[in-house]
C-alpha cells in the first residue's frame, strides 16, 4: 500500500520540482534583464563623462557622433592637474573630508553606545530624534548657520564665513545624525551577554567600548565612515553659500565656478573634474563595499 502511494506520488512530485526549476530560470532571466537595464541607465553618464573629457573642445562642439571619440587626447587631465587652484581645490577637500570623518566617528561611537547598551530615561526616545534630525533638508539649516556665524562674528569678533575649515564644523551637523543611527543599530545586534561578562569581570564601560565592541562592530564603523567621507567630499550647497575666495574653495564648488565664466562651458575639463573629484569614493567602495553592506543590514538581523 505505501508502495503505491509512494509510486502515485511520484509523477506529481516530478512535474511539482519541474515546475520549480522553469520559475526558478524565468526569474533569474528577469533579474539579469533589470539588471543589464540598471547598469546600463547608471553606467551612461561616467561613460559620457569620461569620453568627453577626451575631446577637445572643438571635437565637443561639432556635430558628431557624441559617443565616439576621433580625436582622444589628455590635455583636460594635463591642465587641470597642472593648474595650481585644481589642486588647492582638492587640498581642501581632503583636509575638510579627514577632519569631518574623525569628529564624526568619535561623536557616533560613543554617541550610539550609550544610546544602544546604557539604557536610561528617553533612550530610545533620544535615539529616533537624534535620526529624525538627519531628515531635515539643507536648504532649511544653511540660513540659520548665516545668523549662528554672524551672532559668533559680533560677539567673539571670529569671523567664520569665507573659511574653509569652517566645513570641519557644519559637516559634523550633516553626518553625526545619520552616522550615530547606523552605529545604533549595529550595536544592538551585538549579544548582551558580551557587555555582561565584561562588566562582572570588573571592566569599565570604557573598557568594555574600545575593547569589546569597536573590534566587534568594525564592519559598522566602516559603513558610517564611508557615508561620513561621502557627504563631506559631495555637499555642494555649504562650500557655495560660506565659501567665495578661490583658495578657501572646497573640490564641487571650486570645479563649477572656475570653469563655467558667464555662459561659456569648458566641457572638457568640468567632465575631467567631475571624474578625477569621483574617484577617492569609488575607491573606496571599490574595496568596502563588503563592509558598507554589512554595516547597513546590521539592524536587521538583530535577534
Amino acid at each position: 500500500m505505501t508502495d503505491a502511494a509512494a509510486n502515485a506520488a511520484g509523477p506529481s512530485r516530478t512535474i511539482q520540482y519541474g515546475s520549480m526549476s522553469r520559475d526558478r530560470k524565468w526569474a533569474l532571466r528577469w533579474s539579469y534583464f533589470f539588471l543589464v537595464l540598471f547598469a546600463i541607465f547608471f553606467l551612461m553618464p561616467p561613460i559620457y563623462m569620461l569620453i568627453t573629457s577626451l575631446k577637445t573642445s572643438a571635437e565637443i562642439s561639432a556635430a558628431t557622433n557624441p559617443w565616439w571619440v576621433f580625436s582622444p587626447t589628455l590635455d583636460n587631465y594635463v591642465a587641470l592637474l597642472t593648474q595650481n587652484q585644481f589642486l588647492v581645490f582638492f587640498r581642501n577637500s581632503i583636509v575638510v573630508s579627514v577632519c569631518v570623518v574623525a569628529v564624526s566617528m568619535v561623536i557616533s561611537v560613543f554617541a550610539a553606545f550609550a544610546l544602544a547598551r546604557m539604557r536610561f530615561w528617553g533612550s530610545a526616545t533620544l535615539a529616533t530624534g537624534v535620526f529624525l534630525t538627519y531628515l531635515i533638508p539643507d536648504t532649511l539649516l544653511f540660513i540659520p548657520l548665516f545668523k549662528m556665524f554672524a551672532f559668533v562674528r559680533d560677539t567673539f569678533g571670529i569671523e567664520l564665513m569665507n573659511h574653509w575649515w569652517t566645513m570641519i564644523i557644519v559637516y559634523p551637523t550633516l553626518t553625526v545624525p545619520f552616522c550615530t543611527w547606523i552605529m545604533i543599530g549595529y550595536f544592538a545586534s551585538i549579544p548582551k551577554e558580551l557587555d555582561e561578562a565584561a562588566l562582572i569581570d570588573g571592566a569599565t564601560w570604557m573598557q568594555t567600548l574600545f575593547r569589546i565592541f569597536i573590534p566587534v562592530a568594525l564592519p559598522g564603523i566602516i559603513a558610517a565612515t564611508i557615508f561620513a567621507f561621502t557627504v563631506s567630499w559631495a555637499q555642494f550647497l555649504y562650500p557655495l553659500a560660506f565659501t567665495t575666495s578661490t583658495d578657501q574653495l572646497l573640490l564641487p564648488v571650486g570645479i563649477i565656478t572656475t570653469l563655467i565664466k558667464g555662459d561659456v562651458f569648458n566641457w572638457g575639463q568640468i567632465m575631467t573634474g567631475a571624474l578625477l573629484g569621483a574617484a577617492p569614493p569609488l575607491i573606496i567602495y571599490a574595496f568596502l563595499m563588503d563592509y558598507y553592506i554589512a554595516g547597513l543590514t546590521a539592524g536587521a538581523t538583530k535577534g
